[in-house]
């Protein structure tokens, strides 16, 4: 009998937000799974480090990269380890910061896992926006107000700030410089929070141009 494959939300950073259901997945699976991309992984591993008791941990090679063939060859042979031992009928654990059906690695891993006859599973976890909100003490949206989740490295950021409602603006690190300088140009009012949860957590109320850039970066409009 084939093992199930569990992604598996860590949350952003703190381990005091690992859910109940996470834990105990994490118990109950036989290995565990992460992400050879550096920095993410030790983290994703340093929250669940208590749990993991000794189980071995497959390092799957998922570069961040922008190369979308070359990433697909990368996800496909990660399914094909993760395979290897859903086979033998254990069950794998992937660990993912956040929410794995958020901006994760873990969703692509899904889709295919499960095209290939196996069974996949998603333990939701806190996502970073959310628990940027609630260390801002900043509320999302309220009555009839609408959230948009936009990914500022990817999208057209001047673009979106045209949008009615809250915009939280994710993978931001690398384009803060830029969002800060149209923010300032444009007088609009934002919230940042960067490493929520992990060490060198800082909260800004209000953005100014000397704030330091970090990949960990949710700016809340």
């Amino acid at each position: 009998m084939k093992g199930t494959l569990y992604g598996i939300g860590t949350g952003p950073g703190d381990p005091d937000l690992l859910t109940l259901k996470a834990i105990n997945m994490i118990g109950g699976c036989d290995a565990i799974a992460v992400p050879d991309s550096g920095t993410e992984n030790q983290i994703a591993l340093g929250i669940v480090k208590e749990h993991i008791a000794g189980k071995p941990v497959l390092s799957l090679d998922l570069p961040m990269i922008c190369d979308k063939l070359d990433l697909q060859k990368k996800r496909e042979l990660a399914a094909d380890a993760i395979c290897e031992e859903l086979d033998t009928g254990k069950s794998v654990g992937f660990l993912t910061l956040g929410d794995p059906m958020v901006y994760s690695t873990y969703s692509y891993l899904h889709r295919i896992i499960i095209s290939r006859g196996y069974t996949a599973e998603v333990i939701p976890g806190v996502t970073s926006f959310c628990a940027a909100a609630a260390a801002l003490g900043e509320p999302l949206c309220e009555g009839s107000q609408s959230l948009h989740i936009i990914p500022a490295l990817y999208e057209d950021t001047e673009k979106a700030l045209k949008l009615d409602g809250t915009k939280v603006l994710m993978k931001s690190g690398k384009k803060l410089t830029e969002i800060v300088e149209l923010l300032g140009k444009k007088d609009i009012s934002a919230k940042l929070a960067q490493r929520v949860g992990m060490n060198g957590e800082r909260l800004y109320q209000s953005i100014t141009t000397d704030v330091k850039t970090d990949y960990f970066s949710v700016v809340i409009v």
